[in-house]
């Protein structure tokens, strides 16, 4: 339970819980899900089920506000209970955060056209910034950025290379990240169009995101002036807009599927026997369930913290990166713990629990891996040192 949430917001983060748990949990098992994800008509199925329910994107009220970063966290934790979750609740990476970032900075036009079939489930999205580092391209360091944009009249042509675009194939949505001669833009597009050529979609550890990562050749892509999102040149202020929410929005769903892997490991720990008692009472397998209580609650209060940071309408960029760094890590371990409390059958696909901890291994390295955090907080404690004793 989130400390400090509101009653609307426990309202609809029960009304998800019990849809997550009754309707989708027994869609883990479909034929319909691969390595590359569930497929879209998998998707189209879920949400149908999560509008009649009255759950489709739980965390935007219908006018159009949204919950509190402390109010989402209690939601988007439920949603999260399973790994189709997120998906049947348009929830989920990357379309939550695009969702966030057209709702701040979109014109009221690009809101008609580009953000509202995100919000109604009938559209997904994805988000164009990563590159090849062979090429030398963006990464965890965007500034290295090799996608160009060039304007010509009333259009933008924009060309170059992009890697592990998550959901690229089946989005309808899209929002790349180019360089001007002013510096980074964002532009909205409409997927599919012939300039943007999926190469490839990558095999990748984890298999909970519809269309998997993608490897994208730009070639000439021509995008009306009045696709540009924002300024030319302010392309990384507002992807700080977008970053510091989503990576906390992570670890609100990640914080859910390591819940949930913990109760089916605490099950199966007391229920199954070895050496004449239940493996609950052999202090190896019950200290692993004490450690994972103690980590899963020290998330929830470290996302409470970060959401408190957010609502008070501070970017959170240090704040986010101390949590994903701690959110990660420790659920990583939970993850870690459950597989072992479950032996053989903890590395089988006979539960989600092998699933939860490729994911959330994998969100270790997604939205910034955790050196990378680390490195930037240590950058901050240099500046702040260095003004304290200017």
């Amino acid at each position: 339970m989130s400390l400090t949430t509101t009653d609307r917001a426990m309202a609809i983060a029960a009304d998800v819980e019990a849809f997550v748990r009754g309707v989708v949990v027994p869609y883990e098992r479909d034929d319909r899900l691969g390595g590359h994800g569930p497929s879209d008509d998998l998707v189209t199925e879920l949400r149908d089920k999560a509008r009649s329910a009255g759950v489709l994107t739980p965390h935007i009220l219908p006018d159009g506000s949204h919950l509190t970063q402390r109010e989402t966290a209690a939601v988007l934790r439920r949603s999260g209970l399973s790994p189709l979750g997120p998906l049947a609740c348009n929830t989920a990476a990357p379309d939550e955060g695009n969702m966030y970032l057209l709702g701040k900075v979109a014109t009221a036009e690009q809101k008609a056209r580009f953000l509202a079939p995100l919000v109604t489930g009938g559209a997904r999205s994805a988000f164009f910034m990563t590159e090849p580092a062979e090429e030398g391209g963006a990464g965890s360091d965007p500034s290295m950025m090799r996608t160009t944009c060039r304007r010509d009249g009333e259009e933008w042509i924009i060309s170059g290379r992009k890697r592990f675009i998550t959901g690229a194939e089946g989005a309808k949505v899209g929002i790349v990240m180019a360089k001007s001669d002013d510096g980074a833009c964002m532009f909205l597009v409409d997927l599919p169009d012939p300039a943007i050529r999926t190469t490839r979609v990558l095999d990748t550890i984890d298999s909970s995101m519809p269309g998997g990562h993608a490897e994208i050749d730009i070639v000439d892509l021509r995008v009306p002036t009045s696709q540009m999102l924002g300024a030319s040149g302010e392309g990384f202020k507002y992807a700080q807009i977008r970053l510091s929410p989503a990576r906390l929005s992570h670890c609100m769903r990640w914080l859910g599927l390591a819940t949930r892997a913990n109760e089916i490991a605490a099950d199966y720990a007391c229920r199954r026997t070895a050496f004449g008692k239940p493996l609950v009472d052999h202090e190896g397998v019950g200290f692993m369930l004490a450690d994972n209580l103690i980590d899963l609650k020290q998330c929830e209060l470290t996302i409470d913290w970060c959401a408190g940071v957010l609502d008070s309408g501070s970017l959170g960029t240090s704040e986010s990166s101390m949590a994903k760094v701690a959110v990660s890590d420790a659920l990583f371990r939970v993850a870690d713990r459950c597989v072992q409390i479950m032996g053989g059958t903890g590395v089988s696909g006979d539960t989600i629990v092998e699933q939860a901890f490729r994911e959330i291994r994998a969100f270790r390295i997604y939205d910034g891996p955790t050196e990378v955090h680390k490195w930037s907080l240590a950058k901050k404690i240099k500046r702040d040192w260095k003004a304290a004793n200017a």
